[in-house]
């Protein structure tokens, strides 16, 4: 089973193999910007604790990272895109 870099990089391979160049570069440079920024150096390094967090779920409840992280593991992921008009 491959771990998490092996299926980020079939994950970005297939980003590549199905998006005109233009994107990918427009892709590859946004992320080189970031870096660039400094954000890479804040962000949180696999296994570190995430700080507390509450965000609204289903129906505009509240969801607290605590309260989920007490019955288990938790992935947090972002859909950041998808929910605008870009």
């Amino acid at each position: 089973m491959p771990g998490l870099k092996e299926g980020l990089e079939e994950i970005k391979a297939k980003f590549a193999a199905t998006n005109a160049a233009s994107i990918v570069t427009a892709y590859e440079t946004g992320i080189e910007e970031l870096r660039a920024a400094g954000l890479e150096k804040n962000a949180l390094k696999i296994g570190e604790l995430a700080p507390d967090f509450t965000l609204p779920g289903p129906g505009g409840k509240p969801v607290k990272l605590s309260d989920l992280t007490a019955k288990g593991p938790v992935v947090v992921f972002t859909f950041i895109q998808a929910f605008t008009n870009t």
